[in-house]
């Protein structure tokens, strides 16, 4: 019982964890789960262990975290009831298979209670259900992907060139999916933390319109920012057919893989002075300097968001 277990290695944040944790550890000490089996049969053909998981049932979870000592959590796709669902049913199954220590992505100030982010509302209550169930952890508070606001900057290039949405002067510390997934796979090896919170954030505090003059920088394009409220900003991802919910149907190739709630209350919290809390914890964990946005917009093609809504049952 001494493995470490990736989940979802079949999504855009696990695949990158899997990629780079081979580097840190042999393939003897690693599980890969996905409810994918498909996903699962080029890991399974390097010899590593792996097992089709499905979080929305608890059925046979244990037995597939029998030979781990810690597992990565990442965090489900889906908004709601659903997710928290979800991540129990993974809390409870390592408990009783004796997992040791979960390593769980969260989002960036997730306890706090004035946080209008309804996706923060399902990191506060894991991180709580793994406080109480007794087990160690590492939370990974993560800030927002600079993937997601890269595809956005472009989405409007192709438009108007008028970036709206409702962050106003908020700041964020944007980060790469990549390097989120980078501290979660040296997390995950560790053995130096306990009972741990880790502020995952990019090199820089910037508002939108910073994040923005970077982008036309490198590109030479010419967007600019346009500050809209709330119910604006919904009605804006209205007519571009995003759904309010992730239980909603997302247009097919959509460039805004998220719901609308997600989006504007996300947008609402950056506004508000929620989102802009700045660590070293990335380097910290890792050694390493994180990716600034000016370097993934130079790279733009290789920081995308691409899809992020579940395939699950």
């Amino acid at each position: 019982m001494d493995k470490l277990i990736v989940t979802g290695v079949d999504g855009n944040f696990g695949r990158e964890t899997a990629k780079v944790i081979q580097k840190l550890v042999p393939k003897e000490k690693l599980i890969f789960c996905s409810f994918d089996p498909a996903v699962l049969e080029q890991y399974s053909m390097q010899g590593i262990e792996t097992h089709v998981t499905n979080f929305n049932s608890s059925v046979g979870l244990d037995e597939a975290f029998a030979a781990g000592k810690k597992l990565l959590l990442i965090s489900m796709p889906f908004v709601g009831e659903k997710r928290q669902t979800a991540h129990k049913n993974v809390i409870d199954a390592a408990k009783k298979a004796g997992v040791r220590q979960i390593v769980y992505t969260s989002l960036v100030n997730a306890a706090d209670p004035k946080n209008p982010s309804v996706e923060k509302k399902d990191h506060a209550y894991t991180e709580e259900y793994l406080k109480e169930s007794g087990l160690d952890y590492i939370f990974l508070r993560n800030s927002q992907y600079a993937e997601a606001m890269i595809t956005n900057y472009f989405t409007y290039v192709k438009g108007d060139s008028i970036l709206k949405n409702n962050q106003g002067k908020g700041k964020m510390a944007y980060i790469s999916r990549k390097d989120c997934a980078k501290a979660a796979a040296y997390a995950l090896v560790s053995e130096k933390y306990g009972k741990k919170i880790f502020n995952v954030n990019g090199p820089e505090l910037l508002t939108i319109e910073e994040f923005i003059k970077i982008g036309n920088d490198v590109t030479g394009k010419t967007v600019r920012y346009q500050q809209i409220s709330d119910e604006e900003n919904y009605q804006l991802f209205d007519t571009m057919g995003v759904p309010r919910t992730t239980e909603g149907r997302f247009k097919k190739n959509s460039e805004a893989p998220f719901s609308s709630d997600g989006m504007v209350t996300f947008g609402q919290a950056i506004r508000e002075g929620k989102m802009d809390q700045f660590t070293n914890d990335f380097t910290e964990l890792t050694g390493e300097s994180a990716m600034t946005v000016r370097y993934m917009f130079e790279h733009q093609n290789e920081f995308q968001v691409g899809e992020r809504h579940s395939k699950d049952n």
